[in-house]
């Protein structure tokens, strides 16, 4: 009855104009039942901001400006979107050579040079024994069409973007492709677009552990670069002494030979970074002039559960296939290729930064401990993305040049991503309408959030009416969704399922729309927490919405909880300092905040206390007192746009962050749990079990308890020296310290977190 009420209601939004909106350039058509509607494929019609779509996957202005120059993407006719799924035999005839790896007499000549290999040829010839089958490559491919148009309903691409890849071949340097890691069928999706374009097909760099060997020599025929058989992980695979070296001329030779590369970065420790060092190394050594990167950024409507894992077995491919029989999951999905930009322009013009920054305890520790800006407006240090455990041999200058590069890769990929129907949904259920909303006020919620992501120069991975864009959606996610029916019209109420595995999907989803509004979100937080502190210093136990605030005091909120942020959050080349900036200009163009000037002959500090705003200054002195600092005052103050109400967008915005900032509240407050000292792959999993029990004990917020948001805060938890690390041993064993057992510092660092969390 409710699938009833529904499609009722879906008519009568289409049939009325003033409550419908058509975000395509495709013409109305009749309303179509819901019975009907839930069978068609969504339709792929550019979606528009004005006449105009966002020009998405330009390179760096800043550290590539001559291969910026090239214009690949830009002053080309709109050719429109394919999709993949619909492509058949006679598109796929590739004509191009395809390059071998390592022959065997280029074998023979490394044990001759290397005497120290031949115990443990047979693992080197594992892996290096990798090629690419012409036949057996089209076999695939065809066989890859026929599964991924029963997993999805259509796989769009932009031909633009295919077009400006195609030119890029004509600068005659190899092309690596990169993407951040999703799920165990990216490199698929890549590998299967460039053949169907008749463009080379790369080898892909997959640190999977595949225990079959049938299915090993398949894949190696495919070439796909997989970890040794006795290696059960990447960094097992690190730790020996061979396997860098190897690879390091492995990666080369294919470069030399003009071979492509697929390579999947990730933010956790010493996973994809050591790839990227090797392609440069190719060309430190001259083995090749230069290499073209090109950002991959691939979203997804919906990805089935059973390809999300890296591990490839028999079973996986089985519950794999029985998903497949069902047809449970048939959303879209759209590819992104950025524009190519060369290495060698990057690593060596200087234009991109290298520094190594400063730790994270030296950035926020003297304001959470002592409450000192004096030493926020740095860079954080993210030497953990290539820790020197990993390839040993890099010279310190290439390493610091690999981690820029991969901090850039990380936030190219994740910023050239579109943003899915599901996504708006999502995050609008979990962010904004928790309890349940109608749903003609959920379809005009989604027009606004579509047009703030498209004015952000975000692309989306849809098109449609409104009617089509929000049936897709809720058809998609219904499973995690509750239906309700409101009376006395009986219009439909959606709202999210409160059990875990619903909660951790759909705020999965919502994590491209908080990387879309992150100068909102932290300039949000920035403003929850100086509105606490007024809260704090006598403004009663409601927060004060009529309060005024300072730009400087809202920019070192904002630096601070910038400093907390995952890598891919900013620009890389941008600094920390002028992103806090940027963070207190967005909360006035988006309007939360007011400018007012100050229309008072008293000192600014001193109107500013009357009007209870807590204000500190910088000073290099750290024994001068900040109460004197009143000679230069700041003249920018601010107040919400809405202080006689709730300001709802203000809450919105900081609910986006707040899933972080509980998980890491959650975290240490968990610590004096564990048995420590303890293994960093122990700590990990009896954290994630304690997040877990806390979630159940909330009776809520499971989105707070993922793996991925235990991995980052205990990534932050090392980089803030709450826990140290000991790598003198087998393994990493992680131990507290000292300082942090004390109740009072523990605490201190708990509203540290919890300031930013608006209540």
């Amino acid at each position: 009855m409710v699938e009833n009420l529904f499609g009722r209601i879906m008519n009568q939004v289409c049939e009325n104009p003033s409550s419908q909106r058509d975000v395509t350039l495709q013409p109305k058509r009749p309303a179509l039942s819901w019975g009907v509607k839930i069978k068609r494929k969504l339709k792929s019609v550019a979606p528009f901001l004005g006449r105009f779509r966002p020009l998405v996957g330009q390179c760096c202005h800043q550290c590539t400006p001559e291969s910026l120059g090239l214009k690949l993407l830009c002053n080309t006719p709109p050719l429109g979107f394919q999709n993949l799924t619909c492509v058949n035999e006679t598109h796929t005839g590739v004509k191009k050579a395809l390059v071998t790896a390592c022959s065997s007499d280029e074998t023979k000549a490394m044990e001759l040079e290397m005497p120290e290999v031949r115990g443990h040829l047979d693992t080197i010839l594992a892996v290096t024994q990798t090629f690419i089958s012409p036949s057996l490559l089209r076999l695939v491919n065809w066989l890859l069409l026929k599964i991924f148009d029963l997993m999805f309903c259509n796989v769009q691409i932009n031909l633009n973007q295919v077009a400006a890849l195609r030119r890029s071949t004509q600068l005659k340097a190899p092309l690596v492709y990169v993407c951040v890691r999703q799920s165990s069928i990216d490199h698929a999706l890549i590998c299967l677009t460039l053949f169907c374009h008749n463009l080379r097909v790369p080898y892909t760099i997959f640190p999977a552990h595949v225990r079959q060997t049938w299915l090993r020599s398949i894949l190696q025929r495919l070439g796909v670069v997989l970890l040794p058989e006795g290696s059960g992980s990447e960094r097992d695979a690190e730790m020996d002494s061979l396997y860098s070296p190897v690879m390091t001329s492995f990666i080369g030779e294919l470069l030399r030979g003009g071979a492509s590369l697929c390579v999947g970065i990730s933010t956790a420790e010493g996973h994809s970074g050591q790839w990227l060092a090797r392609v440069h190394q190719a060309i430190s050594d001259g083995l090749v002039p230069d290499v073209c990167i090109v950002p991959v950024g691939i979203s997804y409507d919906c990805l089935p559960c059973h390809v999300i894992r890296s591990q490839a077995s028999v079973m996986s491919a089985l519950g794999f296939a029985l998903s497949l029989l069902k047809g449970d999951h048939r959303g879209s999905v759209r590819i992104h290729f950025a524009q190519a930009f060369s290495l060698k322009e990057m690593c060596e013009s200087g234009k991109c930064r290298v520094d190594g920054g400063r730790p994270l305890q030296d950035l926020l520790m003297t304001a959470i401990v002592h409450n000192r800006m004096d030493s926020i407006f740095s860079q954080k240090d993210v030497s953990w993305l290539l820790p020197d455990a990993v390839m040993p041999e890099l010279p310190p200058a290439h390493r610091q040049q690999t981690i820029a590069l991969t901090l850039h890769l990380i936030y190219s990929s994740t910023t050239n991503m579109a943003v899915m129907s599901t996504s708006l949904v999502s995050c609008l259920l979990l962010h904004k309408h928790r309890k349940g909303v109608r749903v003609s006020m959920l379809c005009r919620d989604i027009c606004w959030l579509l047009e703030e992501v498209l004015f952000r120069n975000t692309d989306v991975g849809f098109g449609g009416s409104l009617v089509g864009l929000v049936h897709h959606a809720v058809s998609l996610l219904r499973p995690y969704l509750l239906l309700a029916a409101a009376p006395p019209t009986g219009e439909p109420i959606i709202a999210p399922r409160s059990d875990p595995d619903s909660l951790l999907i759909l705020s999965k989803q919502c994590d491209v729309i908080t990387r879309v509004f992150i100068h909102e979100a932290v300039g949000a937080c920035a403003v929850s927490a100086m509105l606490s502190e007024v809260v704090g210093c006598g403004g009663g136990e409601d927060l004060e919405f009529d309060a005024v605030l300072g730009q400087n005091e809202l920019t070192e909120k904002s630096l601070q909880l910038t400093h907390l942020l995952s890598p891919g959050y900013i620009p890389p080349c941008q600094n920390a300092h002028s992103f806090a900036l940027d963070v207190v200009d967005s909360m006035v163009r988006c309007g939360v905040l007011v400018m007012e000037e100050v229309q008072t002959d008293a000192p600014v500090c001193d109107f500013m206390k009357r009007h209870g705003v807590l204000s500190w200054t910088v000073s290099d002195n750290p024994d001068e007192s900040s109460d004197s600092d009143c000679e230069e005052p700041d003249i920018h103050t601010y107040k919400l746009s809405q202080p006689s109400q709730c300001p709802k967008l203000l809450f919105f915005l900081c609910s986006l962050l707040s899933v972080q900032l509980r998980a890491l509240c959650w975290a240490l407050e968990s610590l004096h749990y564990l048995p420590l000292p303890i293994t960093e792959k122990d700590c990990l999993s009896q954290l994630h079990t304690h997040l877990k029990n806390r979630a159940q004990l909330d009776g809520a917020r499971y989105e707070s308890s993922s793996i991925d948001l235990v991995k980052m805060a205990l990534r932050t938890f090392i980089d803030l020296g709450v826990l140290i690390e000991d790598r003198q041993r087998e393994d990493v064993y992680l131990d507290a310290n000292p300082l942090f057992s004390q109740g009072a510092y523990k605490e201190k660092l708990v509203l540290f977190f919890k300031q930013f969390m608006f209540n």
